[in-house]
């Protein structure tokens, strides 16, 4: 077995070794009998060719005030090995858990090995944490044959359980997993009588920086999720129910005035920080947060991963939104991405990477969605709410004469395959680029293959080959000429126990934006 492989045996190898750190480290810990301070797991992301960030937050009493700790700065050691015994340890230190930062830690390791796969860990008050594994990036410029990418979000607590994560974190050879956005949601519990409920939400609506430590905190002791976590690599980006439902810039969906708005704003991209394994060039600043960023691959594949929430300005009106405290203004450019992101986007075409991934949070391709929707048939919370900056975006592509563009997308709980036409309205015209809509993992509930509702949906939207409203993944499996895109459905999360399928795969060939069922 070469180091390029995760076998199956070797992520169970894990999976079993964190099972029983964390039986064998519920003894006694800072002030809380029988706490265990990694109650919350641990994570790595952002993988460079040198190294990546090792992410863990101190927890002892995951839902109560500071998640149980002390008031204070506590250290955390760490230590990085070449084997999942630790018997090679190429790197160790010591991290302060600071409480401004929720006792988080995020260590960027460097001066690891491209294309290599290791295995970290922490210890704090003579506990140790469970142990992880992710792999670094093949070096800028190298021959790379192979990499493969999951895909997920939108894990909605309350609709159903995380069994996905167990399925996507057990598969093979996974160079990195991208987060898509809603890996929390913000309100408070729902009336069960109404809709489908698997579990509660503590508290009610989230607003302060410490409603949303626990939210987070909530989320993550999700045993499934801490599993995949532990298994590869994150790029995580955020969507709307980080903050709020349908937020984008300066605006939420009550009309509360933008001061108001702002604060909480502030308070939710700090804890996504906090929980999140990501690198200081995400740190919060002034209540803003630069998460775009980009990866390579070698010479494969570029992975620019986008924020299409912050920056948005001139779109179309959101049916029912209140707009009475929003401060965006209609003049000036439609911009989903912002000037600055769209100039630093435009940049990163110019690498000359065999496959381009935008990877983001929205639909870019136009879909027109069936008469029994309340909110419309077309989605202006997506491109298409910003027909003029996906218009740019197209421009953009076509004039570089990109034919190897790929765009990953959440947020709408579905299964898509499609292209992002060249001329507006022409559906069935020339394409600029391809794009894999991916499912949820949980919200929605259980769903179903084929909506009834959606039965002449596919006659409108010619240039869109799915429609499966199961819970699931995908998996991005990129060859240097065929990138392969599975789609992978879960029989149900309503209840332990799902299995997920292949439903289907889709190939598409660099330099021909056409998509294919792949057999």
């Amino acid at each position: 077995m070469t180091h390029r492989m995760i076998a199956r045996r070797d992520v169970l190898k894990v999976a079993a070794a964190s099972s029983l750190t964390l039986l064998s480290g519920r003894r006694a810990w800072a002030s809380q009998p029988g706490a265990y301070p990694f109650s919350l797991g641990i994570a790595a992301g952002d993988p460079w060719s040198d190294g990546f960030v090792i992410w863990t937050r101190l927890a002892p009493a995951p839902l109560e005030p500071h998640g149980g700790m002390p008031m204070k700065v506590v250290e955390v050691e760490w230590e990085v090995a070449e084997d999942e015994r630790f018997s090679r340890v190429v790197r160790s230190g010591v991290e302060s858990a600071r409480p401004e930062l929720g006792h988080s830690v995020h260590v960027e390791l460097t001066g690891l090995k491209p294309a290599w796969r290791y295995w970290y860990r922490f210890r704090s008050g003579g506990e140790m944490s469970p142990p992880g594994t992710a792999r670094t990036a093949p070096a800028a410029g190298v021959a790379t044959e192979r990499v493969r990418i999951g895909v997920a979000g939108c894990q909605h607590y309350e609709e159903g359980l995380f069994t996905a994560y167990r399925h996507l974190g057990a598969t093979q050879e996974l160079d990195a997993i991208f987060h898509y956005g809603d890996y929390i949601y913000e309100h408070g519990p729902r009336d069960c009588t109404k809709r489908q409920c698997v579990r509660a939400h503590v508290g009610d609506e989230i607003y302060s920086l410490d409603d949303y430590r626990r939210r987070y905190a909530l989320y993550k002791q999700d045993p499934d999720l801490q599993f995949a976590h532990a298994a590869a690599a994150f790029l995580v980006s955020y969507d709307d129910h980080e903050v709020d439902n349908n937020w984008y810039a300066e605006c939420d969906q009550d009309g509360s005035p933008a001061e108001a708005f702002m604060m909480r704003r502030a308070a939710a991209l700090q804890a996504w920080y906090e929980h999140m394994p990501v690198r200081r060039a995400q740190f919060p600043a002034g209540g803003q947060i630069r998460m775009y960023r980009r990866f390579d691959y070698g010479d494969l594949l570029r992975v620019q991963v986008l924020d299409t929430r912050q920056y948005r300005n001139g779109g179309a009106k959101q049916p029912n939104k209140q707009l009475q405290g929003c401060r965006v203004s209609n003049s000036g450019p439609v911009t989903m991405l912002g000037s600055q992101q769209e100039q630093w986007l435009s940049a990163g075409f110019d690498h000359a990477s065999r496959w381009n991934l935008l990877a983001q949070q929205v639909m870019v391709m136009p879909l027109t969605y069936p008469t029994s929707r309340a909110a419309g048939r077309v989605n202006v919370d997506s491109w298409s709410g910003y027909t003029a900056a996906r218009q740019r975006l197209v421009a953009e592509i076509r004039e570089r004469n990109l034919q190897n563009v790929v765009i990953a997308t959440g947020d709408v709980h579905r299964h898509h395959a499609g292209v992002v036409p060249v001329r507006e309205g022409d559906l069935d015209g020339p394409a600029a680029a391809t794009e894999f809509v991916c499912t949820s993992i949980s919200s929605g509930g259980d769903g179903v293959e084929r909506d009834p509702r959606w039965q002449n949906t596919p006659a409108e939207n010619p240039h869109c080959q799915l429609y499966d409203a199961r819970r699931g993944y995908q998996i991005f499996d990129v060859g240097r000429d065929l990138w392969r895109t599975e789609v992978w459905t879960m029989d149900q999360v309503s209840a332990p126990g799902g299995r997920a399928s292949l439903a289907t795969s889709f190939a598409v060939e660099r330099g021909k934006v056409q998509l294919h069922r792949a057999t």
